[in-house]
């Protein structure tokens, strides 16, 4: 059995653009339908740290630090909101081998350098995983304006409110994985952004539109272990 896993998502960027539903279904496996806000479904890149990685019950000392980078949207199954993840960029070998294997995500392993300056954050990812299409992605991003909490209903709440993970095993399977922590602390950010070939490795078009950004230091989260759907769960 996986144990749960506890650690802490810091320096999160969240990128979001609006793109044509029918475009992002095309991409997704039948078993998850696109979810929309006003029409529209939704790109998101996300540049975060992993800190104090570690199975939970374990104090934070044997934890890891782990940069990572994926690209998501946001789809349902069974009623149950969730996020569903096209491509996820991590730093180190054994955490990507063993999400793929235990999680059933679609990790690659890249090289990633993130460093905070100043109330800066400048994060960058080279993909190096052997026989995957190639990714880079290279920016700067700090937070502005007043900290605020996502309104019910709002895009925000949309974009980031999630507890649940979705993905589908090797044998059609649809799995998700529970996620606890707080809601987060928002900011609106600004972001300059280098290099993004994610929609290329990803099969989408580049969006045309400029993103909506929000910034957040955090939140301290538990993981269940990935669990195989029935309808009720």
């Amino acid at each position: 059995m996986v144990l749960p896993v506890a650690f802490g998502w810091r320096h999160l960027l969240f990128a979001n653009w609006p793109v044509d539903a029918d475009a992002v279904d095309a991409r997704l496996p039948d078993a998850f339908p696109v979810e929309t806000y006003d029409g529209d479904a939704w790109l998101s890149v996300v540049p975060l740290v992993n800190v104090h990685v570690r199975p939970r019950g374990l104090p934070e000392a044997f934890g890891l630090p782990l940069p990572e980078l994926n690209l998501r949207t946001y789809v349902t199954h069974g009623g149950e909101p969730g996020v569903y993840f096209f491509s996820l960029d991590a730093q180190g070998v054994l955490s990507v081998l063993g999400a793929r294997l235990l999680h059933h995500l679609p990790y690659y392993y890249a090289r990633i350098d993130c460093r905070v300056d100043g109330g800066e954050v400048r994060f960058r990812s080279r993909r190096r995983h052997p026989g995957a299409r190639p990714a880079r992605y290279e920016a700067a991003y700090r937070p502005t304006g007043e900290p605020f909490e996502a309104e019910p209903g709002s895009l925000a709440e949309f974009l980031t409110e999630r507890r649940r993970l979705y993905t589908q095993g090797s044998d059609g399977s649809v799995r998700h994985t529970d996620v606890e922590h707080d809601r987060w602390t928002l900011y609106p950010a600004t972001a300059s952004v280098g290099r993004n070939s994610l929609f290329e490795a990803n099969g989408f078009d580049r969006p045309d539109s400029e993103p909506t950004c929000y910034y957040s230091p955090g939140v301290d989260v538990v993981t269940d272990r990935s669990r195989r759907w029935t309808p009720g769960h």
